[in-house]
Parts: C-alpha cells; sequence; structure tokens
C-alpha cells in the first residue's frame, strides 16, 4: 500500500468518525428517527449511497436480529470504509451515549430524567426527521400503484399485527409478491457500491455468531466466573431479539432483575436515562453493566450486547450484495423496499406520533422544525437544539 493511498484511506475513515459521532451526539428519538438521520446525512446530503441501496440495506437489517439502525450504521460504514470503517461508524455512533449511560450509572442514578421538558423537544424533532425521510423514500421506492400498495399493506399487517416477528413477516410476503409482481423486471442496477468483505471472511463471522450462542451458556454452567454469565446474557440479548431496542430492555430486566445483578429501582431509572440519550437504545447496557461493576463492566456490557450485530451484518453483507445484483431477486427486492416505507409510517406513527403529538402546540412545533429541515434547509444538529430549546419554553406555556 503507497503512502498515498494510507493517507486516503486514514481521511476516510476520520471522515466516517466525524460524521458518525454527530450522529451519536445528535440522534434522539429512537431507531426509526435514527434510520431519518442516516437518510438525511449518507443519502441526501453526502450521498455516500443511493436510495435503493439504503431501502436494502435497511431491509436486510430490519430482518435480522439486534438494532437494526446500528446494523445499518456499521453496514454503511463498511461499505464506506472496510471493516474498519465499520467499527469507526459503531464507535462513533454508540460511544457517546455508553458514556452518557454510564455516568448516569455512576452518578445520577436517583434523576428522573424521562420528565425532562426538552426531551419532549427532541421527541419533535424525530417526528420532523422521520417524517422527512418518509417522503424522500416514498418518492424513488413506491413510484407505481403496484408498489404503493405494498407499502400499503406492510403498514396495515405492521400496525395491527404487533409482534417481535411482524416486520420479518411483512418483507417475506413483500418480497414474494414484488417477485410475482416485477419477475419480468431487466432495468439494470445502477448502484455501483462493491462489499468490500469476502464470502468467506463473512461465513467465519456467521460461524463465530452460532457457536458463541452455543458455547457461551455451557461455559456459564461448567464455570463460576461471574463475567463469563454476564457476557452470556448480554450476548444472548444481542442476538435473539427482533424489533429493536424497544424490545430489548424488558428481555435485559428478565436477565438482571431476578437475578439480584441489578434492583427494579436502578433498573428503571436507567430505562429512563436511555430514553434521554441520543444514539441507540442498545447502549442501555453500559448502564447495567456499570451498575453491576463500573465503567469496566460498562464497556463490557456494550461490547456482549452489541458483538451479534457485528457478525451478523458482516456475515451478511456480501451474500446480499451478490443477491441484490441477481435479476431474478431484483423484483422481490423491488416489493421489499416499498414494504421497508410501510413499515416506515407504521413506526412513524406509533410509537413517535402517537407518544410525542400529544396537543395542537406539539403539532405545530413539529410544523416549524419540519419546515426549517425541508424548506430551509438547516442542518439537522441545528433542528436537535431548536427542539431542545422549543421543549423547554413549552414547558413554560
Amino acid at each position: 500500500m503507497t503512502l498515498n493511498s494510507k493517507n486516503n484511506r486514514l481521511k476516510t475513515l476520520l471522515e466516517i468518525l466525524f460524521v458518525s459521532t454527530r450522529l451519536g451526539l445528535t440522534s434522539f428519538g429512537g431507531p426509526i428517527a435514527h434510520l431519518g438521520y442516516f437518510h438525511e446525512e449518507y443519502v441526501r446530503k453526502r450521498k455516500w449511497m443511493d436510495e435503493k441501496s439504503y431501502a436494502d440495506l435497511v431491509a436486510l437489517c430490519q430482518f435480522l436480529p439486534g438494532p437494526a439502525s446500528s446494523q445499518v450504521g456499521i453496514g454503511i460504514g463498511v461499505m464506506r470504509g472496510g471493516v474498519l470503517g465499520g467499527i469507526v461508524s459503531f464507535i462513533g455512533f454508540t460511544l457517546p451515549s455508553v458514556i452518557a449511560l454510564v455516568l448516569f450509572a455512576l452518578i445520577l442514578q436517583g434523576l428522573n430524567v424521562a420528565d425532562l421538558s426538552w426531551i419532549h423537544g427532541l421527541k419533535l424533532v424525530a417526528v420532523a426527521v422521520v417524517a422527512h425521510a418518509i417522503l424522500g423514500m416514498a418518492e424513488k421506492l413506491t413510484p407505481d400503484l403496484k408498489r404503493k400498495t405494498i407499502a400499503l399493506f406492510a403498514l396495515v399487517g405492521t400496525l395491527l399485527w404487533q409482534t417481535a416477528f411482524s416486520q420479518v413477516g411483512v418483507i417475506l410476503v413483500a418480497g414474494i409478491a414484488g417477485f410475482l409482481l416485477y419477475r419480468e423486471q431487466t432495468k439494470s442496477d445502477d448502484s455501483k457500491y462493491e462489499f468490500p468483505v469476502s464470502k468467506t471472511f463473512a461465513a467465519i463471522c456467521l460461524s463465530i455468531f452460532f457457536a458463541l450462542l452455543v458455547i457461551l451458556p455451557i461455559l456459564r454452567e461448567s464455570t463460576s466466573i461471574s463475567w463469563i454469565a454476564v457476557f452470556d446474557s448480554f450476548y444472548r440479548s444481542g442476538s435473539l431479539v427482533f424489533g429493536g431496542g424497544h424490545v430489548v430492555l424488558p428481555l435485559l430486566e428478565r436477565e438482571f432483575v431476578p437475578t439480584g445483578w441489578i434492583s427494579e429501582e436502578a433498573f428503571l431509572a436507567g430505562y429512563g436515562a436511555a430514553q434521554a440519550v441520543p444514539g441507540p437504545l442498545f447502549t442501555f447496557a453500559a448502564y447495567i453493566g456499570a451498575v453491576m461493576n463500573g465503567w469496566k463492566g460498562g464497556l463490557l456490557a456494550t461490547f456482549a450486547i452489541f458483538l451479534p450485530a457485528f457478525l451478523l451484518i458482516l456475515g451478511s453483507l456480501p451474500f446480499w450484495n451478490m443477491l441484490r445484483r441477481n435479476p431474478k431477486i431484483k423484483g422481490a427486492l423491488m416489493g421489499v423496499n416499498a414494504a421497508v416505507v410501510g413499515i416506515l409510517i407504521s413506526a412513524f406513527y406509533k410509537p413517535i406520533w402517537t407518544s410525542t403529538i400529544l396537543k395542537p402546540i406539539d403539532f405545530a412545533f413539529a410544523a416549524i422544525l419540519f419546515s426549517l429541515l425541508v424548506y430551509w434547509k438547516l442542518p439537522p444538529w441545528v433542528i436537535v437544539v431548536t427542539g431542545a430549546i422549543g421543549g423547554l419554553l413549552m414547558s413554560l406555556l
């Protein structure tokens, strides 16, 4: 590798770190809101990916267990800068909330952050960001009546059938519908992205993922080493959860409260803290780990719960990249991409809209934030700051 190529690679990694860290500091509102922030930054602004590649990646990560938004961020980092790019993207997006939650665990466990007024303002920011992302994706991914109908099916299905596997089921049905409706699809794929990881490396990652699922419980039962038991609980939680961060929180409660590792009161305090910080909700694990064993426990918990996400995305993406270029699969992906739009609209209504737009003033302020983002074209971090200040001011009215 020449000096020039090394410098270019370092520049790319630093750029990924800078952008992902800024997103990690400003992406409030949960996993669906994160996808909106990613769309704004990576697709609209920086054009690191096109709409179709982004939608394909979102669909894959919705299908896989684990934190979907974090997996999307890792995937974008890998496509931009290889495995190191994925690691850097993950660190930038995740570390701010890990630090915040470890600090909460150490000094702020008694603070009821869920009731802070500026949090409501940040939820209104999420409304504006997600609405903007949905409009942009719908325009590109549902241009005809067939795909609009698939999106409608996905919307209705995920709203009325709210289980951990509803998104997976809807995506499967939409893929079959797309395959049948667009099987004569011959238009070439104009996406120019190659995934810089071999299928051999991907197969190794998938093998490690399944091996740890089997080996960790065996080690847990055969040894008395406490950190192995903790690692197993977090790894299993990160491996078997469909539906994102909101689903993993009750699962973690079942893993750690009955065992006495953390009290119910401390768990609930951390639950409020997790809602208050930007970034992925899976970083709630850092809080639990820090309560049990300080900052070292927080880092161990974070590594354990996110390791499955890394192994799955690195193990799946090379095969996904091959399939999405197969002419026989393109029709199915057209259906899946349309379904993603419907799924995002469904998540936009519940939980984002139903938990945020409670009064006319909420809708009015969300409309202002949307206009500042879409028409005035202010950067997302300005919208976040405006939302937080607006939330404080609204509480005084």
